[in-house]
């Protein structure tokens, strides 16, 4: 092959596409990475980077409102969103000067551009300051993750009908936002603006809210949101939208089939996303799109001779930012030749930032009984955990162990409480190394610390009962 020949051609800078370039790079292959925005992608620019920014930013001010409680008194505490935006910005920032200086270290070239597949082997870009340019490529890796999903009849405009991505601009706090959507954007959302200052709704469709939870972890989240404010409504069907007056008006079929109007200040649309997959030439290079138009791949994340998906694009859930970049590992090392196993998605790690925070990995306890388990399970609030009691954070959350009952094989770890978006990497190396109840317990774990909950909780699921409680 000729020197002119890329060894991969990734189309897509985020997670999974920079992180597969890094690993190409890492392998001493020849790579070239097509991105036509921001490198780092959605995640970086638009999505988990910024809003943990402001989420941060968010918890500050809540423990600063609460700072009496610790001895320490601030008086005339006031909130500047441009403020926290410009701290965000930041972040950003650095984020995707990192990702640049890595591309160089690695010997990536980056071409600016929007890049499609133009047969066997050909990356058609049209480059952003106007030119063309074809790339050959004896593999090609498909990154182009996705856009937030609007409601139907209802498009964004960028004004009071928004996506995520309009929500990182707004430049005033709303004095009322409604969320449809109770999954983790949502969810982060909602809890982000009622710190901020709004009177904030939820409506979720499905019976409860973060849905894809535990049902315990759903129903300590509306206790916590209802202390804190947040109204939520679960089992509720969104019936219109009308934004042409003063307010966003929305109309909401409760789950006890009364219906009501909301009218808000602004309306955030948090229900999914669509992939980027159109006008990419995918079905001419033989990729399969499903009904919902995500690409098909196999365990290699191979969609089509010569071509691999990864990301937010292909159908594979869930769509996390960790789950593409170790798609895109996964995609290089068998492109390389390398031993590779396939993903095990359902032992993926899923955080939610709200305050407070959520965490899980592995089976919930009704998905282990559906699966034909007998079940045990070990649970252990953080109202008795003496770090949680330091931090002021022990009013709600606890940390809940799904097992098999015969084999006491660690099944799933859910989280709601302090900083578990943390602790759960102590679940993902649990269910990857086929952990059982009595390892958890013989690890010991350090006091004072809220990971200790974990190995109280395994004394629950071993014993029947925690030391303290």
């Amino acid at each position: 092959m000729s020197d002119s020949v890329y060894d991969v051609v990734i189309i897509g800078s985020g997670p999974g596409g920079y992180v597969a370039a890094v690993r190409a790079g890492q392998l001493g292959m020849k790579v070239a990475i097509v991105e036509a925005n921001a490198m780092g992608g959605v995640c970086l620019n638009i999505g988990c980077i910024p809003t943990k920014a402001l989420l941060h930013s968010a918890d500050l001010l809540d423990e600063v409102r609460e700072g009496k409680r610790f001895g320490i008194n601030v008086e005339g505490v006031s909130f500047d969103l441009a403020g926290a935006m410009k701290h965000k910005d930041a972040v950003v920032k650095a984020s995707t000067d990192g990702v640049n200086f890595l591309m160089k270290k690695n010997k990536v070239e980056v071409v600016a551009g929007r890049g499609t597949l133009a047969g066997r082997g050909q990356v058609h870009v049209k480059l952003n300051d106007g030119g063309e340019r074809t790339l050959a490529a004896k593999q090609i890796i498909v990154a182009t993750g996705a856009q937030p999903r609007p409601f139907p009849g209802a498009p964004f405009d960028g004004q009071r009908v928004l996506s995520s991505t309009d929500m990182l601009r707004l430049t005033e706090v709303p004095g009322s936002l409604l969320c449809i959507g109770a999954g983790a954007i949502g969810i982060e959302f909602a809890s982000m603006y009622r710190a901020f200052g709004s009177e904030v709704t939820v409506v979720e469709a499905l019976p409860r809210i973060v849905p894809n939870e535990d049902e315990e972890v759903s129903a300590e989240l509306v206790k916590a949101f209802q202390r804190r404010g947040i109204k939520t409504m679960a089992g509720a069907k969104v019936e219109g939208i009308d934004a042409g007056g003063d307010k966003v008006v929305v109309t909401v079929t409760g789950s006890d089939g009364k219906q009501q109007q909301i009218g808000v200040d602004r309306l955030l649309v948090s229900i999914g996303i669509m992939p980027n997959t159109k006008d990419v030439g995918l079905e001419a290079a033989g990729v399969k799109l499903n009904q919902r138009g995500f690409i098909e791949t196999d365990g290699h994340m191979r969609a089509a001779d010569g071509v691999y998906a990864i990301g937010d694009c292909v159908a594979a859930a869930p769509w996390l930012a960790h789950k593409a970049s170790a798609e895109g590992i996964l995609a290089v090392e068998h492109i390389a030749g390398l031993p590779v196993h396939p993903i095990d998605y359902g032992k993926i790690a899923a955080c939610t930032y709200c305050n407070p925070e959520i965490a899980s990995v592995g089976l919930t306890e009704a998905k282990a009984r559906e699966r034909g388990h007998e079940v045990k399970v070990g649970k252990f609030p953080f109202s008795a955990n003496g770090k949680a009691r330091v931090l002021g954070q022990n009013r709600f959350g606890f940390i809940k162990i799904v097992a098999d009952k015969q084999y006491d094989e660690v099944l799933g770890v859910h989280m709601i409480g302090p900083r578990v978006t943390e602790l759960i990497s102590e679940g993902g190396l649990a269910l990857t190394h086929e952990a059982t109840g009595e390892s958890m317990l013989q690890t010991i774990h350090a006091h004072p610390t809220l990971y200790e909950a974990i190995g109280e909780a395994a004394h629950a699921l071993v014993h029947g009962a925690a030391i303290h409680i």
